[in-house]
């Protein structure tokens, strides 16, 4: 099986693929995130299963020297993205992240998980409180558990971008933006200039900064 053929079934499979030089991997993270239930099959959905090794792959394999992540996700399972955003945050291969569309939620951490991330200007984000689906019971421990779940991202997001702590809560749990909703719609320009997204750019862009952390990385003492 040819390599043309092999790239063509990772893009159909897990809309993934390599460019023509194969040192720099594309991966696409679109939809919602599934966790641990499977959603509906006419839903488009990111499998965090099948991510997560396939990162522990990329990050073994010597001939990839930078990982391109395109986001164009809902948000999903909490606990699965901020899984992957984990294991994205911790390789040593050089990664940048590009939002099209929309990088909502969870996609937020999986969005500033990378080294250095883009967004386009018609891009948006949302940031909002973390929510559960299902019945909770309405005790205590239920809300002290979504407090320490929600604190979890919001030290990850502080920890992996510009973005201050008091302005990123105060987007969350904003009540003037959204109209059947709390917290914050971001284009663009608007999650640069609050520091969430490091810069304003296209495919054109995201590609050329992943370029130059490769002759960085490689330049590195080991």
């Amino acid at each position: 099986m040819g390599e043309e053929t092999q790239n063509e079934e990772r893009i159909t499979e897990l809309g993934t693929a390599k460019n023509e030089g194969g040192d720099i991997f594309c991966l696409s993270i679109i939809g919602e995130i599934e966790g641990h239930g499977v959603l509906d099959s006419t839903r488009k959905a990111t499998k965090y299963e099948h991510l997560l090794p396939l990162l522990f792959s990329l990050e073994e394999d010597e001939a990839t020297r930078g990982i391109l992540i395109l986001l164009n996700t809902l948000g999903g399972d909490v606990e699965a993205g901020l899984a992957l955003a984990e294991v994205i945050s911790s390789i040593k291969t050089p990664s940048v992240s590009l939002v099209l569309g929309g990088g909502h939620s969870i996609g937020v951490p999986l969005a500033v998980a990378a080294r250095r991330s883009f967004i386009v200007p018609s891009a948006t984000m949302t940031v909002h409180p973390v929510r559960t689906g299902g019945l909770i019971l309405a005790v205590p421990q239920s809300f002290d558990y979504l407090e320490r779940m929600q604190n979890r991202i919001v030290r990850f997001v502080v920890e992996h971008s510009r973005v201050e702590e008091e302005n990123f809560r105060r987007m969350m749990t904003a009540t003037d933006t959204l109209a059947n909703d709390i917290g914050t719609l971001l284009e663009g320009e608007d999650a640069v200039r609050c520091g969430l997204i490091d810069e304003v750019g296209g495919l054109r862009e995201a590609i050329a900064a992943l370029r130059n952390l490769i002759k960085k990385n490689e330049r590195a003492p080991e």
